[in-house]
């Protein structure tokens, strides 16, 4: 009788155990360049810091999800995504139509036009003839060296590189004649700083690979639940204007229209 107390007991007090145990918290990896400042980068002590980290977190903490952010090249990013490496890519992504056909998605977090960066002595015609041998330093994989390769064909140079900063300090060197990007990180990454001396946006505002529609936050095709969730996520953190105060630190310039609510 005792001994079947006992393991009544022991049964009881398992049972017990079982359901009082913390499932174990889902785990999500997702994929940022870290090298797009003042959007993403890695400090000194070898930390991911910038907006987007900053924002992915914060949905994460809200999604009671764990999340391990990997940093790749940007062009590394939908091939890992597709490959299973990645859960979700939380580096802004613009919606080309090569893209859309491998990759969900997600609401835009940020709405940046393109322009082109050069010197301020020069008044290019930005035609295939009157770029004709200019050496334009662009992101290999981007929308930006997909818009210049199309407009202006072989007359062109252009110069391909793994990261912005990279181009940067080619242009400050005089290697690059000019370059095409997005205007919130040429402003705060180049021209505003004295290696940006001499140099000035021309040919107005571009909206290279679908750009009018936003940059956004990709999932794979499979992980659309997933991609459901982040974006009510993010809808909360512009909403309550969280995602403001995320930004400010990093740049003044708002990146999205919910925020003239947050002034």
């Amino acid at each position: 009788m005792h001994l079947h107390k006992t393991i009544t007991a022991l049964t009881l007090a398992s049972a017990s155990l079982f359901v009082l145990a913390p499932a174990h918290a889902e785990k999500l990896v997702l994929g940022n360049e870290g090298s797009y400042p003042p959007f993403s980068m890695v400090d000194p002590s070898g930390r991911l810091t910038g907006f987007e980290p900053d924002l992915a977190r914060e949905m994460c903490k809200r999604m009671k999800v764990d999340c391990e952010i990997v940093v790749m090249d940007f062009k590394a990013l939908i091939p890992a995504l597709l490959q299973k490496k990645l859960d979700a890519v939380v580096s802004q992504t613009k919606p080309l139509p090569e893209r859309k056909e491998k990759v969900l998605f997600g609401r835009p977090v940020l709405f940046n036009p393109d322009s082109y960066v050069v010197p301020e002595a020069k008044n290019y015609t930005f035609t295939p003839e009157g770029l004709k041998g200019v050496r334009i330093g662009l992101q290999r994989g981007s929308a930006q060296a997909k818009y210049v390769s199309e407009t202006f064909g072989s007359g062109v140079q252009i110069v391909f590189y793994d990261n912005p900063d990279q181009i940067r300090l080619d242009l400050a060197n005089g290697r690059l004649d000019m370059s095409l990007g997005p205007k919130i990180s040429w402003t705060n990454e180049f021209l505003s700083k004295p290696q940006g001396k001499g140099w000035k946006f021309a040919g107005g505002d571009l909206w290279t690979g679908g750009g009018e529609a936003g940059s956004s936050w990709i999932a794979r095709k499979d992980s659309g639940e997933l991609l459901n969730r982040m974006n009510a996520t993010l809808e909360t953190i512009i909403k309550d204007c969280t995602f403001t105060k995320l930004r400010k630190p990093y740049m003044e310039v708002e990146l999205l229209p919910e925020e003239a609510a947050c002034r």
